[in-house]
C-alpha cells in the first residue's frame, strides 16, 4: 500500500491522464504550465524506476535498459513530428540524432567526469569498454551523418535509396554487435571500476530489489517514458512557436527534443558519478549515443518509404567540425582510463559551443 502512495507511482499516472486530456488540443498558458510540471515529474520518476531495474539486473544491463527505452521514445517522437509536420521536418531526424550524440558525448560525459572528479579527485574507468563504445559511436555517426554530405548519387546531403538501406543495415549490425559485446562476451569491460580512496556508500551496496519490485518499476518506467514523449509531443507546438518567436533556427527543435528525452539518462549518469560509478555513467552516455543512431536510422529509413519528402541526414560544415573535435577530445579522454575535472570541463565547453552554434549557426 505504501508503495502505491509514493510520488514515483502517482506522478506517471497523472501524466498519462494529462496526456489523454490534452492530446490534439490547443493549450492555453495554465495547461501548458501544468503539462510542463508533469513532464518534469515523469522524467524524475523514470530515473527512479530505471535505477530500480538497473540495480536488479546489474551492470551493464541496467544502463542498456534505460538507453534502449529512451531511444525508442526518441524514435516515436521524431516519427510523430515528421508525420504531422511539413517540409521543415525533412532534417528533424538528423538534427535530433546529432544533438543526442553531442549531448551524450560532451554533456553527459563531461558532467559525469566533473562530478566524479570533484568528489574523488581523479576518476577511474575501464578504457577498453569505453574505448570500444566510443569507436562504435564514431563509426555510426560517420556512416549515417557525415557520408551523406559527400556522396554524389543523390543531390544534396541525402543518401540514395540503396545507400540509405546499406547505412541502416550496417547501423543495426553495429548496434547488435555492441550489445552482444557489452552484455555477453566482454561484459567485464563495462563493469564499474573502484575509485581511489572511494568511501563505501550504503545505497550503492544495498540489497537488490525483488523480482516483483523490479517488474513493478519496469512497468512504471514504460508508463513514465510514454508520458514523457506524449507530453513533449503535446508541447511541441509551443516549443516550435517559442523557437520561432525568439528567432532561433527551426533545427533547434531537434536540440530541444534531444534534451527532453535524454534528461532521465543525464540525471541517472550524474547520480552514478556521484557514487563513484563512473563506468556506469559512461555506459549510459555512449550506450545512448549508439542506440540513438543504431535504432533511429534503421527505423527512419524504413518509414521513409511511406513518409513524404526528402530525408536529409548529412551534417553541415559547422556540425562536421564539432563532431570531429568531439571524437578527438573523447579519444584523448578515454584512452588513459582516468580523468580529472579538466577533461570534464573541456567536454562541457564543447557542449556549450554546440548549443551556442545551434542558436547562432
Amino acid at each position: 500500500m505504501n508503495r502505491l502512495l509514493t510520488w514515483t507511482t502517482y506522478v506517471p499516472a497523472l501524466a498519462i491522464v494529462a496526456l489523454a486530456l490534452t492530446w490534439g488540443r490547443t493549450l492555453t498558458i495554465i495547461p501548458i504550465i501544468v503539462v510542463t510540471l508533469l513532464l518534469a515529474g515523469a522524467v524524475l520518476a523514470a530515473v527512479h524506476h530505471a535505477e530500480v531495474v538497473a540495480h536488479r539486473v546489474g551492470e551493464p544491463f541496467g544502463s542498456l535498459v534505460l538507453a534502449v527505452a529512451v531511444t525508442v521514445i526518441e524514435v516515436g517522437l521524431i516519427v510523430t513530428l515528421m508525420v504531422s509536420g511539413g517540409p521543415e521536418t525533412a532534417s528533424l531526424a538528423r538534427d535530433t540524432v546529432f544533438a543526442a550524440v553531442m549531448i551524450t558525448t560532451t554533456g553527459i560525459v563531461g558532467l559525469s567526469l566533473l562530478v566524479g572528479s570533484l568528489r574523488f579527485g581523479t576518476t577511474l574507468f575501464n578504457a577498453e569498454g569505453s574505448g570500444a563504445a566510443l569507436a562504435t559511436v564514431a563509426m555510426l555517426a560517420t556512416m549515417s551523418l557525415v557520408l551523406p554530405s559527400f556522396t554524389s548519387s543523390q543531390p544534396g546531403p541525402e543518401f540514395s535509396p540503396a545507400q540509405l538501406t546499406f547505412a541502416a543495415l550496417m547501423s543495426l549490425v553495429l548496434y547488435i554487435a555492441y550489445v552482444l559485446t557489452q552484455t555477453i562476451r566482454h561484459r567485464d569491460f563495462f563493469l564499474p571500476v573502484a575509485q581511489e580512496g572511494e568511501r563505501i556508500d550504503e545505497e550503492a551496496h544495498a540489497d537488490p530489489p525483488s523480482n516483483r519490485d523490479a517488474l513493478y518499476s519496469a512497468g512504471l518506467l514504460m508508463v513514465a517514458l510514454v508520458a514523457v514523449v506524449g507530453l513533449a509531443k503535446v508541447e511541441s507546438p509551443t516549443i516550435e512557436d517559442t523557437v520561432s518567436a525568439v528567432g532561433f533556427p527551426h533545427s533547434f527543435v531537434g536540440v530541444v527534443i534531444a534534451l527532453l528525452v535524454l534528461l532521465p539518462e543525464t540525471l541517472a549518469a550524474v547520480r552514478a558519478a556521484r557514487l563513484g560509478r563512473i563506468q556506469t555513467s559512461l555506459n549510459l552516455a555512449y550506450g545512448s549515443a549508439i542506440a540513438s543512431i543504431g535504432l533511429t536510422i534503421p527505423t527512419i529509413a524504413t518509414l521513409s518509404i511511406w513518409l513524404d519528402g526528402p530525408l536529409v541526414l548529412g551534417l553541415g560544415p559547422t556540425q562536421l567540425v564539432l563532431l570531429a573535435l568531439t571524437v578527438v577530445v573523447s579519444v584523448l579522454t578515454i584512452v588513459p582510463g582516468r580523468a580529472t575535472r579538466l577533461q570534464g570541463s573541456v567536454h562541457l565547453v564543447l557542449l556549450a559551443a554546440f548549443l551556442f552554434l545551434a542558436v547562432n549557426p
